[in-house]
């Protein structure tokens, strides 16, 4: 058996988690915005002492990688790269979109039609998100990109395909997308409690990063935000 840390820290919904392969052992998240720097080494440490395990018994770390937050994407991965430096841990990585979509389909499979596609999204801010497209399987059918949503975005999918949207870029196109087929479902974040089957999936497959150069998958370059001359 493996043990795995899982860390997820794309949105202020950040989480952490311990995983014995596949099954949950502990578990800490918050929803306190810009406090991941101050609380995520805290609740990492809480996961240790509440199920009395020891980080030198880790055999790995999972960490989403992105599209998200550039802020805690920095956080998260610079956290998880710190322990594996210091352990000798391999990292293992995930797409947070896919996360999302893993999710969902835990949540939802009963209700899933066999032809359906499923959007996860993230805020990207004003009318743009990011998102792909994936079907039941996982199996990708609109990569990776940050979107402006408008009237006619995902026209091809939607004129044949239930669409599932959901994650916190879902609610701002719920007044946009008026197509039959868009189905919209509130209340998905993304969670360290879905890096455990990932992680187990790609351990045994040996699926690890580089720890020297891997870095968040940040989709758009960050842009900082000029002082008001004025103030």
């Amino acid at each position: 058996m493996a043990l795995f840390l899982s860390i997820e820290t794309s949105t202020h919904h950040f989480s952490c988690a311990l995983h014995q392969d596949e099954k949950l052992i502990a578990f800490n998240a918050s929803k306190t915005a810009q406090s991941t720097a101050s609380m995520l080494a805290v609740m990492i440490q809480d996961l240790f002492l509440s199920s009395a395990t020891r980080m030198k018994d880790l055999n790995a770390v999972v960490v989403a990688s992105g599209p998200g937050s550039y802020t805690g994407l920095r956080i998260g991965v610079a956290t998880a790269k710190g322990i594996c430096y210091a352990l000798g841990l391999p990292l293992i990585s995930c797409n947070t979109l896919l996360l999302m979509a893993n999710q969902f389909i835990e949540m939802h499979s009963e209700q899933i039609e066999n032809n359906a596609l499923l959007c996860p999204m993230l805020d990207a801010r004003r009318m743009e998100v990011y998102c792909l497209i994936t079907d039941k399987k996982l199996e990708i059918a609109l990569p990776t990109q940050a979107k402006v949503i408008d009237e006619t975005s995902f026209s091809d999918q939607l004129a044949s395909h239930p669409t599932y949207f959901f994650g916190e870029g879902a609610e701002k196109c719920r007044d946009i997308l008026k197509q039959q087929n868009a189905k919209f479902i509130s209340g998905l974040t993304p969670s360290a409690i879905g890096l455990g089957k990932i992680g187990t999936q790609k351990f045994l497959k040996k699926d690890f990063e580089d720890l020297a150069l891997f870095e968040p998958y940040y989709l758009k370059n960050f842009v900082v935000k000029k002082p008001n001359q004025n103030n």
